[in-house]
């Protein structure tokens, strides 16, 4: 679907390494587009979903230009997923510094699920790693990978842009979500882990 993208992407000389660091700047941008709204210039959250949507375009193209011309490295991945939480995390605390979550739910739990959306986030990547890491599979394991969650805030954010308390609610549902799947991954994990001792056993 998007192999006509990774081909234009490699006739312009991109790697998948400096695909992932657009895409890291991208989010950058997003960020700091989040951290500048205010009731008056709520228009900038339209421009956070769109550094946010093409950030995220980046990490998708950067995987099939690595698959379609061989230039997957065991670096690359590690690469990508270190800029990838960096980028999270810019995203979710920008959010916070700029109070936005405050609008829905006072500014002490407005911090908390800010602050409970940016933790699960990390942990669901972070159980992720550490599943892969003992051999086993965790590809569209949870309710909330990191495709979706840029889906949510993406969508949150333009409802957002005509009712600002709105992302404050959608960075609650993520807070819920994000944890919600570290649980679901947790539990897969320990089922398989389970079911491997058994037959060892």
């Amino acid at each position: 679907m998007l192999t006509s993208q990774a081909n234009a992407a490699h006739k312009l000389g991109l790697t998948p390494n400096k695909i992932s660091v657009i895409g890291f700047i991208l989010a950058l941008a997003s960020a700091a587009s989040y951290v500048l709204v205010t009731a008056a210039s709520s228009w900038l959250l339209i421009l956070a979903v769109v550094f946010l949507l093409a950030s995220g375009f980046c990490d998708t193209i950067d995987g099939i230009v690595a698959r379609t011309f061989q230039q997957t490295t065991v670096f690359g991945g590690f690469f990508d997923s270190v800029l990838d939480r960096y980028a999270d995390a810019a995203v979710y605390a920008a959010i916070i510094i700029a109070g936005l979550s405050n609008l829905a739910w006072g500014f002490i739990w407005g911090s908390v699920w800010g602050l409970a959306a940016l933790t699960g986030s990390m942990m669901v990547s972070y159980t992720r790693a550490r599943a892969e890491a003992a051999g086993l599979k965790m590809e569209s394991v949870g309710l909330a990978e990191r495709a979706e969650r840029m889906l949510i805030l993406a969508g949150v954010s333009i409802i957002a842009f005509f009712w600002l308390p709105a992302l404050g609610y959608g960075i609650a549902v993520l807070a819920v979500l994000t944890n919600l799947t570290v649980i679901q991954r947790a539990l897969y994990v320990y089922k398989i882990l389970k079911k491997k001792a058994a037959i060892a056993a």
